[in-house]
């Protein structure tokens, strides 16, 4: 597989992929539209917090890019479009939550007033293998399953790929258009329309393929630092520790693991079966 394979072209982008939908999700009566879709329930207003909002509460801590970061009245939404199945999405899922609450707080806001936050994954593939298109999670008590914890927090995952299965109709044709197919609804038709105007905007372009400039560079410091990491070492345990640096700084730059195998296989020859080993 070819790089260009891995990361889009402009005209290729679809709404599944994340900068085309954080830059959809930037009109405000589509993005309160979807949110309407996606919790059955009626939003009143929204108010952006920061698009691809980062969150880094220390200098030494990991820091979390959110796609889409609204608030309503006394709930704040978390949206995240998710294509690979990195099989680390619920702890993904905490950790955004924790960094959402943690954000709260350090404006000043007592813990007693966080809001209740919302942390929604719309994935490509089913999470949990369960052939759900929606699962939704809060805390409960294990000894008393009636009895909630009531913390305001819930996490979300919706499947694009069992779209089929989503009983409300709106939900369905969304998921739907998500993995791919073609809808007459509506709602999913403004969202196209929406798309074909982000990719008419050549500043909107001009951003894309700066960030896939950045995601080239990227690669070629990995696969350098590997190689150099290998040619110090001279031996087989060096190559080892090559791949090693490579696969953990990949990782580090929160590169997709399905990416990552692909790049391993190509630079150090590796089956597929041996190369997924160093994930």
């Amino acid at each position: 597989m070819e790089k260009h394979e891995v990361i889009k072209t402009w005209e290729e982008l679809e709404i599944k992929d994340d900068f085309m939908f954080a830059k959809v999700m930037r009109d405000k009566e589509i993005c309160k539209k979807l949110l309407e879709r996606l919790l059955q329930t009626k939003i009143r207003d929204i108010v952006y917090l920061e698009e691809q909002k980062a969150i880094d509460i220390e200098k030494d801590a990991k820091s979390v890019r959110l796609d889409v970061y609204i608030e309503e009245g006394n709930r704040v939404f978390n949206l995240e479009m998710q294509t690979t199945n990195k099989r680390n999405l619920p702890k993904r899922s905490r950790y955004y939550q924790g960094m959402i609450d943690l954000n709260t707080i350090e404006k000043g806001e007592n813990y007693k007033k966080l809001k209740e936050s919302y942390v929604i994954f719309i994935c490509t593939f089913d999470p949990f293998h369960q052939g759900k298109a929606q699962y939704t999670f809060e805390n409960y008590c294990i000894e008393d399953k009636e009895l909630k914890l009531d913390d305001g927090t819930k996490k979300i995952f919706f499947n694009a790929k069992d779209y089929i299965n989503a009983e409300n109709e709106e939900l369905r044709e969304f998921l739907k258009y998500v993995n791919g197919e073609k809808s007459d609804n509506p709602f999913v038709r403004e969202v196209e329309d929406r798309v074909a105007q982000v990719k008419a905007s050549k500043e909107w372009r001009l951003e894309y393929v700066t960030l896939l400039m950045r995601e080239q560079e990227i690669w070629e410091e990995a696969e350098e630092k590997g190689r150099e990491e290998g040619r110090e070492e001279g031996r087989e345990e060096g190559r080892e520790e090559g791949i090693r640096g490579t696969v953990n700084l990949l990782k580090e730059l929160n590169i997709p693991l399905q990416t990552i195998l692909v790049k391993i296989q190509q630079q150090y020859n590796l089956s597929p079966e041996v190369s997924k080993k160093y994930l």
